[in-house]
């Protein structure tokens, strides 16, 4: 410690200078303290924003996170959309082949009924009907002249069965007397 007695009597320039000194630490240490003041305040505030930038961060790992999930959902769907799409593309390549057989198969048949009609239209046309209908009258009349005589024929047969009867009954009858 400084004896103040001895300060004294130097007192008035050491005690002007010291007063100086002190109001220059005073202000000094005011300065200091509403810098420090500053700086905490500051500090703090960097502290909100640093606390804030984490939670950011955090929410922001999340929504990645969540976000590569959606991202593997998605391609998984997408792969079973897309075969799918394969088995429906197959479905409609087989469907398309039946159609067409059935189409072809179906040409085939309107093709041999455009035939058959045009063969039936020639045999049946306007201008053939004299024609066939003489043609039928002449069937006709053959057929009843071969049955007339097929009629005849078995008429004939009739009677030659009738007279052998008649025979085997005069054969029996006549083994019957001799054997009498």
């Amino acid at each position: 410690m400084i004896n103040i007695s001895v300060l004294q009597g130097t007192a008035t320039p050491c005690k002007r200078f010291l007063e100086e000194e002190l109001q220059e630490i005073k202000s000094l240490n005011k300065s200091l303290q509403m810098e420090l003041g500053t700086l905490q305040t500051e500090a703090y505030k960097l502290e909100v924003i640093h606390k804030e930038k984490e939670e950011l961060c955090r929410k922001l790992q999340f929504q990645c996170e969540e976000s590569e999930q959606e991202s593997t959902r998605q391609l998984k769907q997408n792969q079973k959309s897309e075969e799918l799409l394969e088995q429906y593309r197959c479905e409609i390549q087989e469907f398309k082949l039946k159609h067409r057989k059935q189409r072809m198969k179906f040409e085939n048949q309107l093709h041999q009924l455009i035939e058959q009609h045009r063969n039936l239209h020639s045999v049946f046309a306007t201008e053939r009907l004299p024609y066939e209908i003489k043609t039928a009258e002449n069937m006709l009349s053959q057929l009843l002249s071969t049955e007339q005589m097929k009629l005849a024929q078995v008429h004939h047969l009739n009677e030659e069965l009738q007279n052998l009867s008649k025979l085997k009954q005069q054969d029996t009858v006549t083994t019957e007397t001799q054997e009498e």
